[in-house]
Order: C-alpha cells, then structure tokens, then sequence
C-alpha cells in the first residue's frame, strides 16, 4: 500500500499545493495574500497536467533513430499559454490591489467591505 502511495506522490504534491492555494484564497483577509493564493493553485495545476504527460521509458518529443516511444508534448504546449494567462492574471490582480489600496489605505478585505457599505449608507443618506 505504502509503495502505491509513494509511486504517484506528484500527484500528491499537486493535491497538497492546490489545498495550501485554496486556503489561502479562502481563509486570509490580506489581497495580496489571496493572490499568492492563486498563484499557487495555479502552479499545482500546471504541473498536474504537466505530470500527465509523462510516460515511462518515453523520450523527448524528437525525431531520433531508435526511439519509438515518446511523451506526449501537448500538455507542456497548453502549459505555456496557462502559464501567460496566469502571469496576465497576476498582474491585473496586482495592479488592482494598488488601485483598491490608494482608495481604501487598506488591503484588508473586511475593512474595504465595511468602508464600501459605509460609503453606500452615506450616499442613500444623501439622497434621501
């Protein structure tokens, strides 16, 4: 049993970061922290999909005499464009987090909800 848990411990890898992203995206008040957050999710299934592919005793996916099993490369092509969508993603997120930080002077999201109803409340107030 303990050989067949150890065998696929990448997968176990993966399963342990994308909890550790999600707890930080759920549980923590901080933006910048829920990016990061993300960040790591985002990581745990780059390499899930990346571990897919691999293959046992396959080569790299170049033509050479004598090999005939190879890996499969379209994982690692739909990782690249993941991995441009993923730095896109954080870079909007961050930039964000410095537009919401010059309105607010707080990354806490409790605080920046409790000042966004309190803005609500004084602009019903003013139109009342």
């Amino acid at each position: 049993m303990i050989e067949e848990f150890l065998a696929e411990y990448n997968f176990w890898f993966v399963v342990l970061l994308i909890l550790i992203g999600f707890y930080a995206m759920i549980a923590k008040d901080n933006i910048i922290k829920k990016i990061i957050g993300l960040n790591i999710t985002q990581t745990a299934i780059f390499l899930f999909f990346i571990s897919l592919a691999e293959k046992e005793g396959g080569a790299a996916p170049v033509l050479v005499e004598g090999v005939t099993s190879y890996v499969n490369p379209l994982p690692h092509t739909l990782m690249l464009t993941g991995i441009v969508v993923s730095l896109s993603t954080t870079a909007v997120g961050l930039s964000l987090a410095v537009r919401i930080y010059r309105e607010y002077h707080t990354l806490d999201a409790q605080e920046i909800s409790a000042s966004m109803e309190r803005e609500e409340n004084e602009r019903r107030k003013e139109d009342d």
